[in-house]
C-alpha cells in the first residue's frame, strides 16, 4: 500500500512561512509524479502545484505562482511545499498526491493521497 504522510501545517500570520512535507516510501518517491492539493471547508479540492517524478518540470496553481515552490528531495524520499507570503486566503488543508503520471500533473489524477495537514493564515 502506497502511503504518504504531511506533516508541517500550522497557525501563522500574514505575509508568513511555512514548509510542507510529504513522506513516502523510495520506491513510491523515485517513480511518481507528486503534487499538493488544497481544500477548505465547504469549498472544491483546489490544485496548488505539481512536480515530475524525476524533479524536473514544476507547476503551480496561479494563486500561488512566486509565493510557493515545489521540491523532492529524492535522499529522504519526500515531497516539499514552501509556502511564503502567506495570506488567509491560503486558508485549508493540504493534501499531497502521488502518481505515475506523465502528463496532467496539475488534474486531480493522482492515484494516491495523504490525510493532509492544516494550514491556517490569520489576518
Amino acid at each position: 500500500q502506497v502511503q504518504l504522510v504531511e506533516s508541517g501545517g500550522g497557525l501563522v500570520q500574514a505575509g508568513g512561512s511555512l514548509r510542507l512535507s510529504c513522506a513516502t516510501s523510495r520506491r513510491t518517491f523515485n517513480r511518481y509524479a507528486m503534487g499538493w492539493f488544497r481544500q477548505a471547508p465547504g469549498k472544491e479540492r483546489e490544485y496548488v502545484a505539481a512536480i515530475s517524478w524525476n524533479g524536473v518540470d514544476t507547476y503551480y496553481a496561479d494563486s500561488v505562482k512566486g509565493r510557493f515552490t515545489i521540491s523532492r528531495d529524492s535522499v529522504k524520499s519526500t515531497l516539499y511545499l514552501q509556502m511564503n507570503s502567506l495570506k488567509p486566503e491560503d486558508t485549508a488543508v493540504y493534501v499531497c498526491a502521488a502518481g505515475d503520471l506523465g502528463v496532467g500533473l496539475t488534474t486531480g489524477r493522482y492515484d494516491y493521497w495523504g490525510q493532509g495537514t492544516q494550514v491556517t493564515v490569520s489576518s
